[in-house]
């Protein structure tokens, strides 16, 4: 999402007047805490985000997270948990649809919190807040159609080497090494990277054993070209059972305990600034360098997916290069005439 859009401040008449109350206390009954007490790890995270995100729709406040500055003065922080899920009607979920088209999100981001919005309104209904006519009218919405490039970008091979090359010989250079290159060998997300546990990785088969999207399971083959700096981190951490990924203590000493997917966002941001990699790198683009260089190499669109965790093979078709380069080739042969003498000036 662009940074305009990000911080974009919403105040649109056609929203539902809804009583957001800051006070609120939650209730066994309160659909926002129900729905999110099923959910964990990074899918909770995503669906939270969202939930809060419409709730400043609602409040017509900024939609990004709120900043230190803003705490500082006192500025309370929108959730979900203001909001009376159980009060919106078709009108009012239809009007928060339009206004995320307006902004600009993209369908998949729009999609993704239309999901979120349904869900809340359906733990609603079970909870007795509304009657079963206004909850199916509610959610009687169109999914938003269209298609965006995958976020990010291509991670070229000089950067990745430059990363590499940024983690030192002490413990945390290690252990960012191998989170780097296992990460960007295997392309998985950095949620599934932090649940990681020393089981997960068998050295018999070189792989990664792991429960992703969807809560569906996987085994990644682990490149030979990521064991020198795997079998080093491995080494350090020792063979207690526990997380793969572990944060470090003062003196590099490991805490079994699972780091963050922003830990692990983080540790590339340091890495980058310490490579000199001018522009920022995310953990999805090594995931989607990944995916494209499979593709490229002449990986099939059905293996790159299995090892993507892509429910939909149109999903991974979205990072295959070859088509740019395939258009770039037909209109390098176009020629223009050379101009003329008598041009016009």
């Amino acid at each position: 999402m662009a940074e305009k859009d990000r911080l974009a401040a919403v105040d649109d008449p056609r929203l539902p007047l809804l009583v957001l109350d800051p006070d609120r206390q939650p209730t066994e009954r309160d659909p926002y805490r129900v729905y999110l007490g099923q959910l964990t790890g990074e899918t909770l995270r995503t669906m939270r985000g969202c939930l809060d995100r419409l709730a400043r729709l609602l409040a017509g406040v900024r939609l990004d997270e709120p900043r230190p500055e803003d705490l500082e003065r006192g500025v309370p922080v929108v959730t979900g948990a203001w909001v009376p899920w159980w009060e919106l009607r078709y009108e009012g979920t239809a009007a928060l649809r339009a206004v995320m088209l307006d902004i600009g999100w993209s369908p998949s981001h729009i999609n993704k919190h239309l999901s979120a919005l349904r869900r809340v309104l359906k733990e609603s209904w079970r909870l007795g807040l509304m009657d079963a006519e206004d909850y199916h009218r509610a959610i009687d919405l169109d999914p938003v159609k269209g298609d965006r490039e995958p976020a990010g970008r291509d991670v070229g091979d000089s950067e990745l080497a430059a990363l590499l090359a940024a983690c030192d010989e002490t413990p945390l250079g290690i252990r960012d090494a191998a989170v780097i290159a296992v990460v960007y060998v295997t392309g998985i997300r950095r949620s599934e990277a932090a649940a990681l546990t020393l089981s997960s990785y068998s050295t018999a088969t070189r792989s990664i054993r792991l429960v992703g999207k969807g809560n569906k399971e996987r085994i990644v083959p682990v490149s030979a070209a990521a064991l020198p700096w795997l079998e080093e981190w491995l080494r350090l951490r020792g063979g207690r059972p526990g997380p793969l990924f572990c944060p470090l203590r003062k003196g590099g000493k490991v805490h079994y305990r699972h780091m963050s997917s922003q830990t692990i966002a983080d540790l590339l941001e340091r890495r980058r600034r310490k490579a000199g990699v001018a522009l920022p790198v995310k953990p999805h683009d090594l995931r989607r360098t990944l995916i494209g260089d499979l593709l490229d190499g002449g990986t099939d669109l059905a293996t790159a997916q299995a090892i993507a965790g892509h429910a939909d093979p149109r999903t991974t078709s979205r990072y295959d290069r070859r088509a740019l380069d395939t258009k770039r080739d037909a209109v390098d042969g176009l020629r223009l005439p050379a101009p003329t003498e008598d041009r016009v000036t």
